[in-house]
């Protein structure tokens, strides 16, 4: 019986040692990180800039979105609107905002339009 008992132990030392590992992993962290960080670990700076240097207007990195990401017509009833208007690092700033944190209307937006009110049309 009390290899049973040091034997579940074991076991659940060992699976709390493996989920402590795996909430650990860097995915775990992705919050934390800025989209150029995110960005950097998956491709290097040329992911997102020609030859690593941001172009003057913005252009080719806002192609570069679009090439993984689509094109703002593509995308949801908040995207749509903005096609041909902005590009997205106007709203997503990708050296400042961090994975996962979404810009609001009122960041732009002064007439108290919110994303709820623009899908409800």
């Amino acid at each position: 019986m009390e290899d049973t008992i040091v034997s579940k132990t074991l076991l659940s030392a060992i699976f709390g040692a493996a989920f402590a590992a795996l909430a650990l992993t860097p995915a775990a962290f992705a919050g934390d990180q800025t989209l150029a960080e995110f960005h950097v670990e998956n491709g290097g700076c040329d992911s997102c800039h020609k030859d690593e240097s941001p172009s003057a207007d913005g252009a080719y990195e806002f192609e570069q979105c679009q090439s993984c990401h689509g094109t703002l017509a593509e995308m949801d009833d908040v995207h749509k609107p903005h096609d041909g208007n902005l590009v997205c690092a106007d709203c997503h700033a990708p050296h400042d905002n961090n994975v996962g944190q979404k810009p609001t209307c009122e960041s732009c937006h002064d007439d108290g339009r919110t994303a709820d009110s623009v899908l409800k049309k």
